[in-house]
Formats: C-alpha cells, structure tokens, sequence
C-alpha cells in the first residue's frame, strides 16, 4: 500500500500528533528524494525502531550555493512514492512551505561546520541545520534516521538536537554500498559509466588506509597518501582528504600521530560530480 503523500506542513505535524496519541512512536527519515537502496534502508532500520514511519522528501534551497546544482538535483517524486512501502506517510512540501513569505530565521552552527565539507560549501550546513530543525518541530518528539556517509551533516545534527533540547533520538546507519563498494548517492546519477568506474577509488584508498590502520600506521600524512595513491589519477578535483577526530573532526595535519579513534573522509569531484566518502578507522564508534 502507498504511503499517504503530505504536502502541507501543517497536516504534516497533525499525522504526527494523532500517530503519538494513539501510542504509536514516530519514526523519520529526512531525505531530498531520488531515492536509492540506501535510503530505503534508512526507512527499514526506521520501521524497526517506530511504529509509524514518516519519509520526508525535499530538495532544500537554503543548502545549496550560487553554483552548485539545485535547479538540476534528480527529482522522481512518483518513483519515490512507488518504493516506499515501508513508509506510513511521505511530506514533500513546496519551497514556499517551508520557507513562508517574510522567512529569515536560520540556525547557526560552529565548529563542526568548518572543517571538511564546511570550507567548500559556505552556509551548506545552515541550511541543513535549518530544514532539519524545521521538520524535528513538525514531527515533535520521535526517532531520526541518517546515513553515515554524510558523516558530518550527522555530527552536526546531533549536536543541533543535544544544544536546543529537541525531543529526537538520532540514529546514525552505516554506509549502503554497491557491490563493487561505490557508496550509493542520489548524485550517482550523474556520472557516466567510465566516470562510475574512477568513483571507485574512492572506497578503494579508504579501505587501503584501514588495513594500514590496523596493522599500526597512525601518521597522518602516510594515511592521507594511501587515500590519494587512488583518488589522485581518479578524480577530476579534490576538495579534501582528511584523516579526522570523529568527533571534534578536527584534522590531524603533517607530522601528528593519529589516535585510536579516527575518521577517514573524502570529497572530490570525477567529471562534474561532487562524491563524498568516508571509513571509520579501527575502533573508532
């Protein structure tokens, strides 16, 4: 049975209420649609931990620069619709919606936004925290599935529920990967097929940095030159590769020892596509 498709924030929030006074738990899975097999198991592990499940759908403006690519983001509102039967109801509001005439309100974040995709993407993670506390106040108190592969935006998200008190539970998923190991995107989209075969480099000079890893290699600069051995012939622009504290992710720079707990993240672009990627490092949670 399809999802019941809401337009309006208001009967968006009404659901959600009705859903909690009749003792069910509300469980969401924010997304801009154009969905992938990653997102659908976002919505499962959503199913597993709510009983009414709510997948929002909504290519938000306020995250994307002047030359990044809004206008030509996939959008397929009917085949999302068709793949979620494991939703109860889908909100997918009109800019206008969310943004009403007058709007100016933003929620600022710090530290965590300026490293990594933070020093490429000004205000991207405003306007991500911004939609996403917008729609944690139209759900109200509920379960908040994200994937990993947007580690940052996750770390962020946490620490915008953590400073303004929001009654959500976040749940990080682990990267879905294709079964050659290409991280799934919405973005996957764009790229050509000999492009898709250089994408894999990516997961190839991360895996290659976690077996360094394990085997006791914790300079930074080595870890990073693993990482770029394969993404340098492969990619058409490199924005970062960093090894990071996975929490603070602040970057070990030349010369640092990398502690126990480590992340290893990627951004780069092969043709015109921007990919990210990252991998944990050893026992790092």
């Amino acid at each position: 049975m399809p999802p019941v498709l809401l337009r309006e924030p208001q009967a968006f929030r009404h659901v959600c209420d009705e859903a909690r006074a009749s003792g069910q738990r509300v469980g969401v899975v924010p997304t801009m649609g154009a969905l992938h097999d990653g997102h659908l198991a976002l919505v499962r592990d959503a199913k597993r931990r709510a009983s009414f499940v709510v997948v929002t759908i909504f290519v938000n403006p306020t995250q994307f620069g002047p030359n990044e690519d809004l206008a030509r983001y996939p959008r397929d509102l009917p085949g999302d619709l068709a793949k979620l039967t494991d939703a109860d109801t889908v909100f997918a509001p009109e800019a206008g919606a969310m943004y009403p005439a007058g709007d100016e309100t933003r929620v600022r974040v710090g530290a965590l936004a300026e490293p990594l995709c933070g020093a490429f993407r000004p205000g991207h993670f405003e306007g991500v925290a911004t939609v996403v506390t917008k729609i944690f106040g139209l759900t109200g108190p509920c379960v908040a599935v994200f994937g990993e592969k947007d580690y940052q935006q996750l770390a962020i998200i946490r620490r915008v529920v953590t400073d303004l008190f929001l009654p959500v539970e976040v749940v990080g998923y682990p990267i879905f990967r294709e079964a050659d190991g290409l991280a799934m995107s919405s973005r996957n989209a764009y790229l050509t097929p000999e492009e898709r075969t250089r994408a894999l480099a990516l997961s190839r000079g991360l895996g290659e940095a976690a077996r360094r890893f394990d085997v006791g290699e914790r300079d930074a600069r080595a870890l990073r030159e693993v990482i770029l051995g394969q993404v340098r012939p492969a990619a058409t622009s490199i924005d970062y590769v960093d090894v990071v504290h996975p929490d603070s992710l602040v970057p070990w720079r030349d010369g640092e020892k990398v502690g126990d707990h480590a992340l290893a993240a990627i951004a780069c672009r092969v043709g015109t596509t921007r990919l990210i990627d990252n991998r944990l490092l050893g026992n790092a949670v």
